[in-house]
């Protein structure tokens, strides 16, 4: 079982920058590939940022791309997402994702393909 908390959401203006936490409890993040996804109100969840648990391999959707930075910290139990230049689009309930994989380099973007999810963080940027 692993569990999943995020914090470091808020209100930012356009142009701002946050950064994400995602706090791990229950196991070691050891063949956890981590995730990050969004969820803005009306529309579906969607895939924002991923990275396979050795860290050599992350993925991005294309609307993040040169934006937001995802990292982790294995021995810390913490992944990160790193958001800058953000736009009022981004505004969204954030949510960590895990799932155990042995893959070095497997980097899952779709939501059936976790198995772990935290509560979420809201991220609000105002124009």
């Amino acid at each position: 079982q692993v569990q999943l908390v995020e914090s470091g959401g808020g209100l930012v203006q356009a142009g701002g920058s946050l950064r994400l936490s995602c706090a791990t409890s229950g196991r070691t993040l050891t063949s956890v590939a981590m995730g990050w996804f969004r969820q803005a109100p009306g529309k579906e969840r969607e895939f924002v940022a991923a990275m396979s648990w050795s860290g050599r391999t992350t993925d991005y959707a294309d609307f993040v791309k040169g934006r937001f930075t995802i990292s982790r910290d294995n021995a810390k139990n913490t992944v990160f997402l790193q958001m800058n230049s953000l736009k009022p689009e981004d505004t969204a309930l954030y949510y960590c994702a895990a799932v155990f994989s042995s893959n070095t380099h497997r980097t899952p973007r779709t939501v059936t393909e976790y198995n772990y999810w935290g509560q979420g963080t809201q991220v609000t940027v105002s124009s």
